[in-house]
């Protein structure tokens, strides 16, 4: 900590704070709710509420409001990326807190009382955050380009613990075509093995499985509502290990996902009117940020325009106008109703239709679209890809080329994996828009009886959670 946040010194008869343990439960709902027996025992001993969430209600924004206190406005987490200006570049999934403005939860925390301790297991921003414990996914990016499942942890050598412990953190379960349970469960075996091992005051879980099914075949198919009993079924020895320890748990979600069944290609409507404009190499054409009039940055239901000069913003709106699934386009006074308006912002903001989603494609030709499209390539897209869940269907050697890159992989060698469909027909669910309904929408539970109101802003889970530990 800095000398300027150097918290006063706490009486010595001061009560230790209550700890807890705090679960990102990603996706849930009210709906969802129903099976998931553990969880639905802990509201019913507890408490539960709705819960208010941010715009754009994504992963990025919403935990850097849960953990500040702040909208967007202030904190600057405007999406899961943004258009980096300085850098004339689109970039999605940076790991550094530095990126989040604002006093943390641990920095109140700390002031209260001299010492508390923080463990982040998978929460987002983590690196370079000032907590004692912590882990995050990071690949191992070879000099040869491969690129290999591994985590970051601090202290460093909490990394060779875990490995040895739990096994290599599985990143190819975390997301792409093979996301599942496995990635969620070694997150919940981590936590629990920090937990006891080094009893932080405060442990942040985030739990992402609900994340896949959800968007893959929508919230109302079996196969999600399986997805949420194999969590439940995955958190209940966590449980249980925070109720022997007498530690206060909290769950809550950053959004709930809907029902979609249109995507919107708004980037190629701003190039067919003449605002976008790409580069060619190869015969791969890829966006030219620096150069375009106009192009769209696509964080699922949101997507953040981003005009060069102010005389185009009307050419940007008629484009867009008749553009089907757009529900919204907000202008500068929009963004500030909503706390959005920031400088990473967008000059315009597009809100999709319930049913509707923003896709990042840009070329006109899938000839043409870049390498990196048909992979997992979550740092290369200029905008949000949840397309990179599935195997292309329409590709009958798809597995066998699967297959021959794993081999190519534990060879050592270089390998593409290229199995991502262009088609993006096949997603059924989606978020960032605010929700229409509470049954619909993120919730908060908690194990203290009355502990929660009617209803939870975002922006008043860190005093609630301050207040949990008694340092309020």
């Amino acid at each position: 900590m800095t000398e300027s946040a150097t918290p006063p010194a706490t009486p010595d008869n001061a009560p230790d704070p209550t700890p807890l343990l705090v679960l990102d439960v990603v996706g849930l709902t009210p709906q969802l709710l129903r099976h998931m027996p553990h969880l639905t025992k802990l509201a019913a001993a507890g408490a539960q509420a709705p819960l208010t969430t941010v715009l754009p209600a994504v992963t990025c924004s919403a935990q850097s409001t849960f953990l500040t206190g702040t909208l967007p406005t202030e904190h600057g987490i405007v999406g899961n990326g943004w258009y980096f200006r300085e850098l004339g570049d689109v970039l999605l999934w940076r790991q550094h807190n530095g990126l989040v403005s604002g006093d943390k939860l641990w920095d109140a925390a700390r002031r209260a009382h001299p010492g508390y301790t923080v463990a982040n297991i998978c929460w987002w921003y983590a690196m370079g955050a000032d907590t004692d414990f912590t882990v995050t996914p990071r690949p191992v990016y070879y000099a040869d380009g491969r690129k290999e499942p591994d985590c970051y942890t601090r202290p460093p050598a909490l990394h060779d613990e875990l490995t040895e412990e739990l096994g290599t953190f599985p990143l190819f379960h975390f997301w792409g075509p093979g996301a599942d349970l496995v990635s969620s469960q070694w997150i919940i075996d981590a936590t629990r093995h920090i937990v006891r091992t080094r009893k932080p005051d405060l442990a942040l879980c985030y739990l992402p499985h609900l994340d896949y099914d959800l968007q893959r075949f929508g919230p109302d198919d079996p196969r999600s509502h399986r997805a949420a009993a194999e969590l439940d079924a995955a958190m209940a020895p966590l449980l249980a290990d925070a109720a022997t320890e007498g530690r206060t748990v909290v769950a809550l979600s950053e959004y709930g996902i809907t029902k979609v069944s249109r995507p919107v290609d708004i980037n190629r409507a701003l190039r067919r009117a003449g605002l976008l404009e790409v580069h060619t190499q190869d015969g791969m054409e890829y966006l030219d940020p620096m150069t375009s009039r106009a192009f769209a940055v696509s964080d699922h239901q949101i997507a953040h325009i981003y005009v060069r000069r102010p005389e185009d913003l009307d050419a940007t709106r008629e484009a867009l106008r008749d553009l089907a699934g757009i529900d919204e386009i907000l202008d500068d006074q929009g963004k500030k109703n909503h706390g959005l308006d920031h400088p990473r912002s967008g000059e315009l903001v597009a809100i999709a239709e319930p049913d509707a989603w923003f896709t990042y494609y840009y070329w006109l030709d899938d000839e043409r679209a870049p390498d990196f499209a048909q992979l997992v390539e979550i740092h290369r897209k200029p905008g949000y890809d949840p397309v990179e869940l599935f195997m292309d269907p329409l590709d009958p050697y798809v597995r066998l080329k699967a297959a021959k890159a794993i081999a190519r992989k534990k060879l050592g060698m270089r390998y593409r994996l290229a199995v991502v469909p262009l088609d993006p027909s096949p997603i059924r669910g989606s978020h960032g828009r605010l929700p229409d309904s509470d049954d619909e929408g993120p919730l908060v539970l908690c194990s203290t009886p009355r502990s929660l109101g009617d209803r939870v802003a975002a922006t008043e889970v860190k005093s609630l959670l301050l207040h949990l530990a008694g340092l309020d």
